[in-house]
């Protein structure tokens, strides 16, 4: 059982930065597939970035491949999105979800409440 918290969204100018920060709390945080998912308005939720337990497997959505890292660090409890290059079409809500193999928006986890990110141009 895990609970998740995200933050670090905001508003950034086209072309900007930002670090998302998802933090759990609970035990065996190191025994779940993280990752990173965004919603806009009017569409559905899709996968931005996935790591694997011990954070040495890392999968990207092509939309962020190159601007996005996705990284955990387990002694912390805490996995991360580096943002950079923001476009308008960046601008969503965005989860951190923990789960088994196969991590989906539609497979069974535990998510966060969700932070908010504005890209303004």
């Amino acid at each position: 059982q895990v609970q998740l918290v995200e933050s670090g969204g905001g508003l950034v100018q086209a072309g900007g930065s930002l670090r998302l920060s998802c933090a759990a709390s609970g035990l065996g945080f190191s025994c779940y597939v993280m990752g990173w998912f965004r919603q806009a308005p009017g569409k559905e939720r899709e996968l931005v970035a996935t790591i694997n337990r011990s954070g040495s497997s890392t999968y990207y959505a092509d939309a962020v491949k190159g601007r996005f890292t996705i990284s955990r660090d387990n002694a912390k409890n805490t996995m991360y999105l580096q943002m950079n290059s923001l476009e308008p079409e960046d601008a969503a809500v965005y989860y951190c979800k923990a789960g088994g193999g196969g991590l989906a928006a539609i497979t069974p986890g535990y998510w966060g409440q969700g932070t908010q990110v504005t890209v303004s141009s």
